[in-house]
């Protein structure tokens, strides 16, 4: 992995823990004030408004971080291609906003929720981190990000005391995504030139912007729609319990795919330049790196979920310990796919397959969801979910398995398994024992990280070596210059 990869690999990691922290910061607090009712309607309304979000972005953030990635070693080019396709999104996320406004900015249960969520749509139309991830400039973006998710948990804590500060609480988190992405337009004189484009540019961008839309709009719906049908077909009450499970797990989940927003504008250039080898290469490391973590951070929070979830989301909360257990294994199947498509179906322009894997899950999410949901409510959308997950990685895999060093992988996914099912039973052990408290989940957290690693030493699994190593070195070299 070289210098630049590994840096914004550091810095969207350094991102991913914040966004980790500060949900755990404020989520027991959220869900103690708002209840399982608040934070369903939040939950419920943001599902509207994500889908007009993505209808007005029209697939422009991923096929704009592509197209950077590709022309980014010639500045005229570059310029153009973000003037011309920042003009694009603009177009299309006011037409969106409009509908949007059309048709729910009058709604009688929840006009006025509705009403503020819109702000996120104004967010989408000046959001530009799709040219920094595409020059690879992370910094900027992390930076960013990190600053104003500080000042939004301030506000949460500052402003919201009770359920009826709900509106308040909708309006925070809609405005510090306006406010990150109105920042990140201060870096644009020094990083492109001020260019006049045709209306030609426009319209050229807008095909292959499309067949980067319509696999987002498939994936939209089995990350979004869930809630939607949650909603309709059950109350927003449970739509509040499958957001909570679903919250610890995407951001757990976060840690893993930091790899995938890094290695995407890296494997287009890649691409770009035909070097197939050193795609193959990093398609297989990328595919060892999340499975040595995926694996046992699945088992692990299984293992943990009795314990963590009373303390942390309160009484009204519990039915989350049993749909965080039942959600797991996405965190293995969505960081596999991410390193499928996004890392390598994406950058290699091989699109329709990509939109093929997704519109599978997406129409088996669906159906599932029409047959659990009526009866099974919330533990219903969790089964669906993960069945949806695991057929979008049966198609990925089924396109790349040339490319994929099979039992290599297979060999290592065993060796992770079994040491995080010997971590499973003595963290689960822990918390028998020590009950339900915050200091369980410390104590479980910690032990498991040693047990998992020790035993992958045993096995001599060459991830784990590299990792222990380098943690040692870095350890002397703190200890040396104490002694100094």
């Amino acid at each position: 992995m070289s210098k630049s990869i590994a840096k914004n690999f550091i810095y969207n990691l350094l991102l991913q823990i914040v966004t980790l922290l500060m949900p755990l910061i404020t989520v027991p607090y959220v869900s103690r004030i708002l209840g399982k009712e608040g934070v369903g309607v939040y939950s419920y309304t943001l599902s509207i408004v994500q889908y007009f979000v993505i209808l007005g972005s029209l697939g422009v953030s991923m096929y704009g971080n592509r197209q950077i990635a590709y022309v980014r070693d010639d500045k005229e080019k570059m310029s153009k291609t973000f003037w011309a396709i920042t003009v694009l999104k603009f177009i299309t996320t006011i037409i969106a906003l409009g509908f949007y406004m059309f048709i729910f900015g009058f709604d009688k249960k929840y006009g006025n929720v509705y009403l503020i969520q819109s702000i996120n749509i104004i967010a989408a139309t000046i959001d530009i981190s799709w040219l920094y991830m595409g020059l690879e400039d992370f910094k900027k973006t992390v930076i960013r990000n990190l600053l104003v998710k500080i000042f939004g948990v301030i506000c949460i804590f500052i402003f919201v005391k009770s359920y009826d500060d709900l509106y308040k609480y909708i309006s925070i988190n809609a405005l510090m995504i306006l406010l990150g992405n109105l920042v990140m337009w201060m870096y644009v004189p020094k990083t492109v030139l001020k260019i006049k484009i045709k209306v030609s540019d426009i319209v050229g961008h807008i095909v292959p912007a499309i067949q980067l839309f319509i696999p987002q709009i498939a994936t939209q719906i089995y990350l979004v729609l869930d809630k939607t049908m949650l909603g309709t077909l059950a109350n927003t009450g449970e739509v509040g319990l499958y957001e909570q499970s679903e919250k610890i797990i995407k951001l757990v989940l976060g840690l893993v795919t930091s790899l995938g927003v890094v290695m995407l504008p890296r494997m287009s250039n890649t691409f770009a330049n035909g070097d197939n080898e050193k795609m193959d290469a990093y398609l297989n490391k990328s595919l060892q790196g999340v499975s040595y973590v995926s694996i046992p951070m699945a088992i692990g929070l299984a293992s943990i979920s009795n314990e963590f979830v009373p303390w942390f989301f309160g009484k009204d909360f519990s039915a989350v310990s049993y749909l965080m257990i039942i959600l797991t294994p996405i965190l293995f199947f969505i960081a596999i796919s991410n390193v499928l498509g996004i890392q390598y179906l994406l950058p290699t322009d091989r699109t329709n397959e990509f939109t093929a894997s997704v519109t599978m899950g997406a129409i088996i999410n669906v159906i599932l969801n029409f047959m659990l949901i009526p009866q099974y409510k919330a533990i219903g959308t969790c089964i669906a979910t993960v069945i949806a997950e695991f057929v979008v990685v049966l198609v990925q895999y089924i396109s790349l398995r040339k490319n994929i060093k099979t039992k290599i992988l297979l060999k290592s996914i065993i060796k992770y398994a079994f040491s995080a099912a010997i971590m499973f039973i003595v963290v689960r052990f822990i918390g028998i024992h020590m009950g339900a408290k915050i200091i369980t989940t410390v104590v479980q957290g910690a032990v498991g990280v040693i047990i998992y690693a020790l035993i992958l030493i045993l096995f001599k699994e060459e991830i784990n070596l590299i990792i222990f190593k380098t943690v040692m070195s870095k350890l002397k070299i703190l200890s040396y210059k104490n002694h100094r």
